[in-house]
């Protein structure tokens, strides 16, 4: 299959190999050149700019960093994608971003699924993401067997819309940045308390904090922070996603967002997420 694929960020890289292992014919674009390197290695085409990538492409996959990078390569520019041809949108967007792209390719004839994925760079290189799946069941039926080159057998979810899908990711990263604040703040209070961060680590061993505790725990013991597996600057983005959505106020997750701007402030966006505790060992 023809498969054009738009943003090969860190998630991006690691996908483009599990359809060219697929043995599919893949042409790749990045707005940054560099990042096409590993992908033209393992066979992937290059493409000069967006257009040129999707020309008689038959399914068109976007991994950009958010909504407006999809707007600005794709629906304000009209990509030129062609008619019947399935664009599948793996970009963390908000339910009402994923009703106008919908909506764009409604009007351009292109079947549309917006598949956004659970999990880091790791699970991404074997192939075991948790993914999310919606649109209308055509459209759905078509992007199946393409995400699940990257998904695990049993995680993946399938909604009746696009938007549904889009809530889902922004809800599945929620815990991820709320589980991480409370990780922050056990250190703080851990921390006042005397406890070293490995004594704070050790008891929160079978509490609610647990999967927290075990993902990033080694991680800011040993401060390594740049070993990014899922950006400061991402999650913060999608947490302003989650903050505009919601009809109500999300007072944990303010605290991430806050918590996140502190990082970028900093200059550590491209740490990983976890560098929210930087400032939280003894």
């Amino acid at each position: 299959m023809k498969i054009a694929f738009l943003g090969l960020g860190r998630m991006g890289r690691e996908l483009v190999l599990h359809l060219l292992a697929g043995g599919h014919d893949v042409t790749v674009w990045n707005r940054t050149a560099s990042a096409t390197q590993a992908s033209a290695q393992r066979g992937a085409r290059v493409a000069h700019n967006a257009e040129e990538a999707v020309t008689d492409a038959e399914v068109v996959l976007t991994a950009l960093f958010g909504p407006d990078t999809v707007r600005d390569v794709v629906t304000e520019a009209d990509l030129p994608i062609s008619e019947g041809a399935l664009w599948i949108d793996i970009t963390s967007v908000s339910p009402a971003d994923a009703d106008s792209f919908a909506s764009w390719a409604r009007a351009h004839r292109i079947r549309y699924a917006h598949s956004p994925v659970v999990g880091s760079v790791g699970p991404a290189r074997a192939g075991t993401l948790s993914v999310i799946l919606g649109g209308d069941a055509e459209a759905v039926a078509a992007a199946t067997p393409i995400v699940s080159l990257w998904a695990a057998p049993d995680r993946l979810r399938t909604y009746a819309t696009p938007a549904k899908a889009a809530t889902a990711k922004l809800v599945a990263n929620l815990t991820v940045g709320v589980a991480m604040q409370a990780f922050v703040e056990a250190l703080r209070l851990g921390h006042a308390g005397g406890l070293s961060t490995e004594e704070v680590i050790t008891a929160l061993d079978r509490t609610t904090l647990s999967v927290i505790k075990d993902l990033k725990g080694e991680t800011v013991l040993n401060e390594r922070f740049a070993d990014t597996q899922f950006s400061a600057n991402l999650l913060h983005k999608d947490t302003r996603l989650m903050l505009r959505t919601s009809l109500t106020p999300l007072p944990a997750v303010t605290a991430v967002f806050a918590s996140l701007e502190d990082a970028i402030r900093s200059g550590r966006g491209e740490d990983d997420f976890s560098v929210m505790a930087a400032d939280d060992r003894s």
